[in-house]
């Protein structure tokens, strides 16, 4: 007999990149008495991997719990940005409802829309919290408006769009449930997803069954796998079969050997568990996103939400320039691999494909360039040295033959004097301007229609272009016939002649040529890029070449040499900037930009075939 679970609400936190959502899950933890009055508790405390809380950004869906007037909230904290729609989408399927976060000035935006179409396709209960509402540009009733049309355009049905809206601010700890109340606490969400979020049920009594939606990783226990229970229960030390709806051949008898519930930050073990619990099961070597763990008796699998194909690969290589393996700590073709088929076991989004045709590499596929530099800067912090090319979109050809590309929407908010400059360059890269709006205090919204690979590289010149206000947002929008060619790059690169050390004489002359990447004292090889020509050709430059002595040179001749400092990239605007002859080299302690092929001679062979 299938029963409600009238003690606990299963509900995601989902909304565009920078609208709140994990400030948001911070409030719902202090108030509703999870930590101690006098505890410290850092900001964004959800956010603990170190990438996530220099970024600002969220990269991995993760699970709390908290408990109001004695009924248990589980929440699943997601990101927002676009590169990381994987980690929502395999979430939604342990939820009964989710908590939409609207910024009160922004409002609408690109992954609003995929969020909350993949929420509504599941027909997900929705509560709508119009965050931020405490701006001065504040505009909460036009947001409001902008909300329920997206709703109607995504074809929610009625129940859909009788939700209720809240509005507050989550950094200030209020929510209001109407706009002319007096601001105190949280308390008005946490009774809208009460009173609106649906209660979790299923039959206790049947066959097992828990679809995992979410794996994360212990050094002490092991693989821990995360999903709700949606028939049946679960106890320690019991036998369990692994299937998956997908793939027939996952076919695995294994034991529980520990069993967990969320309460706040932290994993309680339990003895057992049932209908409607977010629950983490440890000791399975083999437990995969997707997999159903089922009753021996009768091993039905739960179907799994598809995840969106990737649009964007890149290839990582072994790292084999000149000054290879005196920096990392795993540098072989088979650390390297391990390391790459270890992500699939948490990321869905990822595709990763040994390359028969070339040795020593893999090809990467992911959701956008975020996705793939994040991946990238968690590998080099591991103490891994290797290399990657540039980013590159992948192709579908259709049934007439037709080779089709990866297109996106692109919302752009820039200053009124910069959006000439802005069309101009993304009209070059094979845009189309859709839409053209001004928007509050002196910014004009941009809306283009542009092919995924016309954003490659872009972002950098993007910042420079509007003098560091701009603000790009995209969405991925299906595929579309081939645009034509698009030029990644109009500049060229200044390369080193020969090996040694950078010194300030070889580098004076050489910054005559264009912008250095690098200072005195480096190390170089033949074939690292060390700076950028202005032109479109590449240049060899010696920066090594040293001063003749001479009798008459006197003791401070160099001191006249004065050098601008060098143009140092981080870790994106290297991977942004390399052409398709080129690669970044990533070390822990390292980045460095070279050719493909070192050899100045085999590069010109090359370029004549």
């Amino acid at each position: 007999m299938r029963i409600k679970r009238e003690d606990i609400r299963n509900i995601a936190i989902i909304a565009h990149v920078d609208h709140g959502k994990t400030t948001l899950v911070d409030q719902l933890l202090r108030q509703s008495g999870t930590f101690r009055a006098n505890q410290e508790v850092e900001d964004r405390v959800m956010d603990s991997n170190a990438i996530e809380r220099e970024r600002g950004i969220t990269i991995l869906s993760k699970n709390t719990a908290v408990t109001y007037n004695n009924v248990k909230i589980n929440i699943i904290d997601t990101p927002g940005h676009a590169d990381f729609g994987g980690e929502v989408e395999r979430v939604l399927k342990m939820v009964n409802g989710v908590v939409l976060v609207v910024d009160a000035y922004e409002g609408v935006m690109p992954q609003t829309k995929f969020v909350l179409e993949k929420a509504l396709a599941l027909n997900l209960k929705v509560i709508v919290y119009i965050n931020k509402i405490d701006r001065p540009d504040a505009r909460p009733a036009e947001v409001e408006d902008e909300t329920l049309e997206l709703m109607m355009d995504l074809d929610a049905n009625d129940d859909q769009l009788d939700c209720p809206f809240v509005y507050g601010s989550a950094r200030d700890g209020y929510a209001i449930a109407n706009l002319d109340d007096t601001p105190k606490d949280m308390k008005p969400l946490f009774d809208a997803i009460l009173r609106y979020i649906p209660e979790p049920e299923g039959d206790p009594d049947a066959s097992t069954q828990m679809l995992i939606s979410t794996i994360d990783y212990n050094e002490f226990v092991g693989r821990i796998g995360i999903g709700k229970i949606d028939n049946g229960s679960i106890h320690i030390n019991e036998d369990v079969m692994i299937v998956n709806h997908h793939d027939k051949s996952v076919h695995k008898k294994v034991r529980i050997t520990k069993l967990y519930t969320f309460d706040g930050l932290k994993k309680v073990p339990v003895d057992s568990a049932t209908v409607g619990e977010i629950v983490a099961v440890s000791g399975i070597d083999d437990l995969h996103i997707g997999d159903t763990l089922c009753d021996i008796e009768n091993p039905v699998a739960i179907p799994f939400q598809k995840i969106s194909e990737p649009t964007i690969s890149m290839y990582f290589l072994v790292n084999d320039s000149p000054l290879a393996g005196q920096d990392g700590k795993y540098v072989t073709s088979r650390h390297l691999r391990d390391r790459l088929f270890r992500e699939l076991n948490t990321d869905v989004s990822l595709r990763v494909e040994a390359t028969p045709g070339v040795e020593n590499a893999f090809k990467v596929s992911g959701r956008g360039e975020l996705h793939l530099s994040v991946l990238v800067e968690e590998m080099r912090r591991e103490g891994y040295e290797f290399a990657v090319s540039k980013a590159e979109v992948i192709y579908h050809y259709d049934e007439r033959g037709r080779k089709l590309e990866p297109v996106e929407t692109a919302y752009i908010d820039v200053p009124d004097d910069c959006s000439g400059s802005v069309i101009q360059k993304l009209s070059q890269r094979k845009g189309e301007l859709i839409g053209m709006a001004p928007i509050n205090n002196g910014y004009t919204r941009l809306q283009f229609k542009i092919p995924s690979r016309g954003l490659i590289g872009y972002r950098g010149e993007f910042m420079t272009d509007t003098r560091g206000s701009g603000i790009i947002n995209t969405s991925f929008d299906g595929y579309e016939e081939y645009r034509g060619d698009i030029s990644y790059r109009q500049t060229g690169s200044l390369i080193a002649y020969e090996s040694g050390v950078a010194v300030t004489y070889g580098l004076f002359n050489a910054q005559e040529r264009g912008t250095l990447f690098i200072g005195p004292g480096e190390q170089v090889y033949n074939g690292m890029i060390v700076g950028e020509n202005p032109r479109s050709n590449d240049i060899e430059v010696n920066v090594c070449k040293t001063k003749h002595l001479t009798n008459t040179r006197s003791s401070s001749a160099d001191e006249a040499l004065r050098l601008t400092p060098p143009k140092i990239l981080s870790l994106e605007e290297a991977m942004d900037y390399i052409d398709t002859d080129e690669l970044v080299e990533v070390t822990p302690n390292h980045i460095r930009l070279r050719k493909k092929i070192l050899d100045n001679k085999e590069r010109y062979r090359a370029s004549k075939r």
